[in-house]
Formats: C-alpha cells, structure tokens, sequence
C-alpha cells in the first residue's frame, strides 16, 4: 500500500515500528533477495555518481556517524554490543562499517558478488544482534533504528548537497544515488513500509525534511546520555585513519547541518538565527533569554530536556556566538580546512585529487595502516570487514565527565591536533 509522506513519517514514530525487529527469520532460513522494482541500470548510474564525488559522499558517513548517536534507542543497542566503547574497538568497528559501506558502491549487486556477500552478512550480524538481546531482554535493532541509519548515512547530503561539495553533473544522478539507498535498505532488511526512499525522490526529500525536524535536530539540541562517549572513541578512533577527524569540530558541524539553534557558521545563518530570535522575544528586552526549544520543530517522540538560553547579543557576529567560542583553536582550523577544502572540491582538479585522496587512505588504512601500528600494534591494527570486531567490557562515562573542565592537553597533543 503505498503511504502518503505524512502516513509514512507516523508509522515510522509509532511505537509498532520501535517494537519491530530488523529481521525474525531464523539465521539459517535468512535468504538474501533482490527487490521486485531493482533496476540495474539506474543502480549501477547511481553508483557511477557517487564514485564521481566519492569524498564528498564519503564525509556524509562521518556526519551521520555522529548524528546516530543523538538516537537513544540506537545508543542502546551499541552500549548492549559493546563493541564502540573504547578508542580501539570503535577504530575497528567503524573502519569495518567504513570499508564495508564504500565497498558496496564499486561492485554489482548480483549473486555471489561481494556486495551480495556483504549485505548478507550484515543481515545475519543485525539478525544475531536482535536474538542476542532478545535472550539477555535488552533493547534490539528495530525497523524504526534501521530508517534512522539510513538517514544518517544518506538524507543530509540529500537535504543539503552544496555542503558536500556535490552537485548533479548529468541529469538524473540523484534520482540514481537515491534508488541506490532504497535498495541498500531493502537489502539490510528494512520492509517496504518503514524504508526512507519512497516513490520517488521529490517525496524522499520530503521524509527526510521530517526526520530533521522532528528527530535528528531536537535530539542533537537534548543529546541523550553516553553520546559524548560514542562519537569521541569514534572519532578519536578513526583519526588513526582521517587525522581531520577532530571532536569539536565534527559535532558542530553535525549540529549545523541538524539546524540545531546556535550552531551558525554563515553570515546568512546568524542572520537568520537573530531574526528567529527577536520574533521570539515579541517586544520584550533584548537581554531576555530564548529557550532553544521554542526554535526547534516539536520532536517526533519524547527526550530528555535540558534548558538552554540564547541571548540575541551573543549572535552580533559569529566569532561571539558562545558554542562557536567554545571550540579550542584547533577545532576552529578544521573547520576552516574542511571548508577550504570543499571549495576546492568544487572545482575538477579539487575533485579527481580529492577523490585520489580518500582512494589512497582507504587502501592504506586497509593494508598499510601505520599509524594504528603506533597506536594499537602491527596486529591488531589490521582490520577484516568478513569477521565481527572484538568487544570490550569498558563502561562508557557519562556526558557529565566530558562536560567538566579538563586537565591540559600535553604539547604534543596540541600539535597533533593541527596536523
């Protein structure tokens, strides 16, 4: 039955679509098969488009890694998993997910090919991961946790591409890249109903517009306990292989491109921000504070609240903006690099060397991964995306522990940090 955007947006909030697995098949009958409405050429185009701007596609994943973790059903399931809660097991997971997920745009997707066995086996991974935790009665992997993923690894670029550096070449690359995540989440398991891609990509659009309202931006605004934990072991993980991985600077960004209030890093977003302000205000003193809520969309399911007040003064210019002023200097250069960089990336020569770039780190950290030499030994550095990745008993500390101030940095932490 096909479901209008506003039908699909409330089957996916409702509590049927928390309380449904990824999978409830047993593990041996798991059967791995193409969708009725696959269309091989228009996948294979939209694997083309995202090998033409594969560094800027492969940046959103590293945004969405950072926003799942805003998902407190989702945070659940990794903390049950524990395999992302220290430095070394969130390197190796989220490099596996990382080469996994670039792998599945270079080959066909037929039988017996390694995307096919891929996808397999994320099926049969997420299948244990729901009989796992229905044994130990904790939280699984549902169908609502799968469409959220999808957003995360696919719906901001496709909100806002020219953040990316992306910009469609030929006629018909989106509506190519978008059969491509429609039938990456038909083959993950997602039903039909629950998959974010719809009948076409003008309404896809229009679900992931909803889902940044109503989930991703009030949820980045009230993080739930443990996300401070999750995206710096990933972060702090994965800079063995991107050493532009930076905490600061890629949870603002995640945060700006959520359109969590505060979060400016345009003239035309502060702008925006200060009119948003004062409509709120209504004639009263400008030294009154703005709870950030009243500028964010109602949220499509409850989360923990935590009052925040913005000041139309701090927003005069963005160098005042107090999340903007929080950021250390190093944190602020990655901004300013990355930015640069997309620029660059808008140009043909930024392209095919920014491509070439991402191209040669990924065999790198898949063959020859020096630095996690340094950091976690010859061995364990190496990573293989067909095994699952180890698991560690650590407990994550609270987001108040980060909160806190810290001690120093030492000086070769410092330098590191630009390098």
């Amino acid at each position: 039955m096909d479901l209008t955007v506003d039908e699909y947006i409330e089957g996916l909030l409702s509590k049927e679509a928390y309380d449904i697995p990824s999978d409830s098949v047993k593990v041996d009958d798991l059967k791995t098969t193409l969708p009725k409405w696959f269309d091989e050429e228009l996948y294979n185009r939209g694997r083309d488009f995202y090998r033409r701007y594969s560094y800027g596609f492969t940046n959103t994943f590293f945004i969405g890694l950072v926003a799942i973790f805003a998902v407190p059903s989702v945070v659940e399931v990794l903390l049950n998993t524990q395999r992302s809660t220290t430095k070394y097991t969130a390197y190796k997971r989220y490099l596996m997910t990382t080469l996994r997920t670039t792998s599945l745009f270079k080959h066909e997707l037929k039988p017996g090919s390694p995307s096919w066995r891929s996808f397999g086996a994320i099926r049969k991974r997420h299948l244990m991961a729901v009989q796992g935790a229905s044994i130990k009665n904790k939280k699984m992997i549902s169908q609502r946790d799968l469409a959220l993923t999808q957003f995360a690894l696919f719906g901001f670029v496709l909100l806002k591409p020219d953040k990316f550096g992306i910009r469609q070449q030929r006629e018909g690359d989106w509506d190519a890249y978008h059969h491509v995540w429609k039938v990456f989440g038909h083959m993950v398991g997602i039903k039909d109903r629950f998959n974010l891609c719809r009948n076409d990509i003008t309404e896809t659009r229009q679900a992931c517009k909803q889902i940044l309202d109503r989930v991703y931006t009030p949820l980045l605004e009230n993080v739930p306990e443990y996300f401070e934990h999750l995206s710096h072991m990933m972060i702090e993980g994965l800079w063995a292989v991107n050493s532009n991985m930076e905490h600061g600077s890629l949870v603002y960004a995640t945060k700006n491109l959520a359109n969590v209030p505060g979060y400016i890093l345009t003239e035309a977003e502060r702008i925006t921000l200060q009119t948003r302000i004062k409509e709120q205000l209504n004639g009263r003193h400008e030294d009154t504070g703005v709870d950030s809520m009243a500028l964010v969309p109602k949220p499509g399911f409850e989360c923990q609240r935590t009052p925040r007040l913005l000041y139309l003064k701090n927003y005069d210019s963005l160098d005042n903006a107090p999340e903007y002023r929080k950021l250390t200097t190093a944190a602020k250069y990655k901004m300013a690099i990355f930015s640069i960089m997309i620029t660059f990336y808008g140009t043909t020569i930024g392209r095919f060397l920014l491509n070439w770039y991402l191209c040669f780190s990924l065999k790198m950290s898949e063959y020859f991964p020096y630095v996690a030499f340094f950091l976690y030994g010859i061995k364990n550095a190496y990573v293989d995306v067909n095994k699952e990745s180890p698991t560690d008993d650590s407990l994550p500390k609270p987001n108040a522990y980060y909160y806190q101030p810290q001690p120093p940095e030492p000086w070769y932490k410092r330098i590191l940090a630009f390098w």
